[in-house]
């Protein structure tokens, strides 16, 4: 609910804590650590172990105990080069919210004021508690806020000094930085700047966060402005390479994928290669070096090209162990190790790539992020059972963890477990309502169990975040298809294939719409153009009911045979096999 004044009205719960979101003063969580060490002392152990990582991204100042942790809370601030994805802050409001419904005793109210000055991350914490925790009523009070007079001071970092200098303002980065508080690095990087000498390590740390920042955020075209000014305030080459290398990941990772150019960003990182090699110390050179020979190898697996990017890891592995001190530099070394293990999914050696990332595991089992790669490769290898343990794991040792219960949901569905599946996919959805393929995902199977409504609500939401998915537009065929409207439901397909030929799916679809209608040979057109791309049993199957309502019982049985052998325990395949089709009967 909101209100114009800071008091709750009549009604509320009793209040349990009063907060001033503004950022200025009180940094990216200042609200969320309010309601955070309000609830602490009352906290039962083990609910403050089980959000123990929220926790101490949210409120550092409390004393709370080390219970999951990862390889970067051990090695030195300059080793830490893992920089957390955007949606780092969501799940650490989802594992905090889950921490206040647990820790709450009774239902309570929470005022929040100064929002119109709160960091997005604390915005989204409190948009979180409301869709998540009943028992906590929110009240949320200076929505847009007076102009501000004059220079606000700056939060400065936990020890809650302002940024008043350029050592200041990188410490305050840095601690930002490693949360995943993008908004904020950028916001008090730029400010920080302001106060720094060009070229120096403050200065050059600040550039450096700032750029990636602004890359996390979707603002590519600022963080190369940000560089361009930078490469003109400096001649030295480790810094030009790392600017080189910047360059390159954002024409590489654009969130828009008619902006990405591969070309463009192959002749960055040969800069960055080319100003690597001349370092003097061979320890910085291998780390440096090593750092854009593997950035590389990226690009190079994009343009398809899989042969010399493993190459170029495994040179990258090999300077490594060549030049850097044993126990140096662990968490660059299982970086390499870990995308030579996606590279070599890519060139089919996955017991090859099962052995590195077994290796990745054991060296860092708190990183929920290995998990997930090993559980994909289990899944591949048939191994679900594993597959789905890796999974679980996952969701287990890092804040809630919505891609690890959608990997789950699919083996589920696969197996038959529908109640199962949708559960997962509930929860997944929980943690993120605006997570696409998981709304696909659940259309469909709310299709599949007749439930209609659920799965078309799911498909409008699902398309209002991301108009014109395939995924989607194939569920909202289904459900057409399901009511009986067959020319909503051949529109629905059309869209899916125009906007994504290669999806099996959608042409499947469209060839089954084809068939009830008794348009045959269209039918065979598209359920043929869906076996092209997917040689899965059941598109097989319809293909072969198509095939022999045309009477072509040689190419039909063709067709059902590799079916079966693709699965002998389907019951329809198997009857399918052996009836004899009515005009091949005596």
């Amino acid at each position: 609910m909101t209100v114009d004044t800071p008091v709750p009205p009549p009604g509320v719960p009793p209040l349990l804590a009063t907060a001033d979101a503004d950022r200025h003063t009180g940094g990216p969580y200042a609200a969320a650590a309010v309601l955070a060490r309000a609830l602490f002392p009352s906290a039962s152990p083990d609910v403050i172990a089980a959000r123990d990582i929220e926790l101490r991204a949210i409120a550092p100042d409390l004393p709370v105990p080390l219970v999951r942790t990862t390889l970067s809370d051990t090695v030195p601030r300059a080793e830490r080069i893992l920089i957390p994805a955007p949606q780092r802050t969501l799940r650490v409001a989802n594992g905090f919210a889950e921490f206040v419904r647990d820790a709450l005793a009774a239902p309570a109210s929470f005022l929040v004021t100064g929002y119109a000055a709160a960091d997005p991350v604390d915005r989204e914490i409190v948009d979180v508690l409301v869709r998540r925790v009943p028992g906590l009523t929110v009240i949320v009070c200076d929505l847009s806020g007076p102009a501000p007079k004059g220079p606000a001071p700056f939060w400065g970092g936990p020890s809650g000094q302002a940024v008043e200098g350029p050592a200041a303002a990188r410490a305050a980065v840095e601690w930002c930085q490693e949360r995943g508080c993008h908004h904020a690095v950028v916001e008090i990087g730029r400010r920080g700047l302001a106060l720094a000498e060009p070229d120096t390590a403050d200065w050059w740390a600040i550039v450096h966060a700032v750029a990636v920042g602004l890359g996390a955020l979707e603002r590519e075209d600022e963080a190369e402005e940000l560089l361009c000014q930078a490469r003109a305030r400096t001649t030295d080459p480790a810094r030009q390479s790392t600017m080189a290398y910047t360059s390159a990941m954002l024409l590489t990772r654009h969130h828009d994928p008619a902006r990405r150019d591969l070309e463009a960003a192959l002749a960055w990182v040969n800069i960055g290669i080319a100003l690597c090699g001349l370092l003097p110390d061979r320890p910085d050179r291998a780390v440096k070096l090593g750092f854009d020979m593997n950035g590389k190898a990226l690009i190079q697996a994009r343009r398809g090209r899989s042969g010399e990017a493993m190459e170029l890891v495994e040179a990258a592995i090999a300077l490594a162990d060549a030049d850097l001190p044993e126990g140096a530099q662990r968490i660059h070394r299982l970086v390499l190790r870990a995308n030579r293990a996606q590279l070599r999914v890519r060139v089919g050696d996955l017991e090859g790539a099962l052995a590195d990332l077994d290796a990745v595991i054991a060296a860092d089992p708190g990183y929920p992020d290995y998990y997930v790669d090993r559980g994909n490769l289990l899944a591949k290898l048939g191994r679900e059972d594993d597959a789905l343990a890796d999974y679980r794991t996952a969701a287990r040792v890092g804040p809630p963890f919505a891609e690890a219960y959608y990997n789950c949901a699919e083996i589920g569905y696969a197996r038959g477990d529908l109640e199962g599946a949708l559960a997962d996919l509930d929860y997944a959805l929980e943690l993120d309502p605006d997570f696409v393929d998981a709304l696909a995902n659940r259309a469909g199977l709310l299709t599949a169990v007749e439930e209609y409504d659920r799965a078309r609500a799911d498909v409008d939401h699902g398309l209002a975040v991301d108009p014109g998915n395939p995924y989607l537009l194939c569920a909202l065929g289904q459900i057409e298809h399901a009511a009986g409207d067959v020319g909503r439901a051949r529109a629905a397909f059309d869209r899916a294939v125009r906007t994504e030929p290669s999806l099996a799916v959608a042409w499947a679809g469209r060839g089954m719409l084809a068939y009830e209608r008794g348009d045959v040979e269209a039918a065979i057109a598209d359920l043929g153009r869906a076996v092209e791309l997917n040689q899965e049993p059941g598109l097989l199957f319809n293909r072969a009911l198509a095939l022999r309502a045309a009477g072509r019982h040689t190419e039909a049985a063709a067709d059902l045979a590799r079916a079966h052998a693709l699965d002998p325990a389907d019951p329809d395949i198997t009857a399918a096999l052996t009836e004899t089709p009515d005009d091949q009967r005596a």
